[in-house]
C-alpha cells in the first residue's frame, strides 16, 4: 500500500526570503568568522593588531572582499533577529511590512558605510595620505 505524498509550496513572501536567506548566509558566515578569529586571534594574536596591520591586510582585494562579506552577513543576521523582536510587539501587518523595510534599508547603508570605508582606507594608504 502506498501512502500518498502532498507536495506543499511555501508562499512568497518576506518571510520565506528572510527564513531561506539566513540559511543560506548562515552556512557562508560560520567559516568567514572561523577563519577571521583563527587568523586574527590565534595565527597573528591580538597584540600584534594595530591599524597598519589592518591597513596591510586590506590592501588585498580578497581580504577587503572577505572583510566586507564578513560584515554583511553577521550584521544580516542581528538585523533579521531585530526584525523578529520587532515583529513580537508590532501586530499590524502594513506597520510590520514598513519596520522590516526600514530596517533593511539600515542593513544596507550601514554595510555600504563599512564596505566604503574598508576600500577607502586603503585607497589613502596607497595614496600615501
Amino acid at each position: 500500500m502506498s501512502v500518498p505524498t502532498r507536495t506543499v509550496s511555501p508562499p512568497k513572501n518576506i518571510e520565506t526570503t528572510a527564513w531561506k536567506w539566513m540559511r543560506y548566509s548562515g552556512v557562508l558566515l560560520i567559516p568567514l568568522v572561523w577563519i577571521h578569529v583563527l587568523i586574527q586571534d590565534v595565527v597573528v594574536g591580538v597584540h600584534e593588531i594595530d591599524l597598519d596591520y589592518v591597513l596591510q591586510r586590506w590592501s588585498s582585494v580578497l581580504w577587503q572582499t572577505y572583510d566586507i562579506l564578513l560584515l554583511g552577513f553577521a550584521f544580516a543576521h542581528g538585523m533579521n533577529g531585530l526584525r523578529q523582536v520587532v515583529n513580537d510587539f508590532i501586530h499590524d501587518p502594513k506597520a510590520q511590512k514598513v519596520a522590516a523595510w526600514v530596517i533593511f534599508v539600515f542593513w544596507l547603508v550601514v554595510t555600504a558605510i563599512g564596505g566604503i570605508a574598508i576600500v577607502a582606507a586603503t585607497n589613502e594608504r596607497l595614496a600615501g595620505l
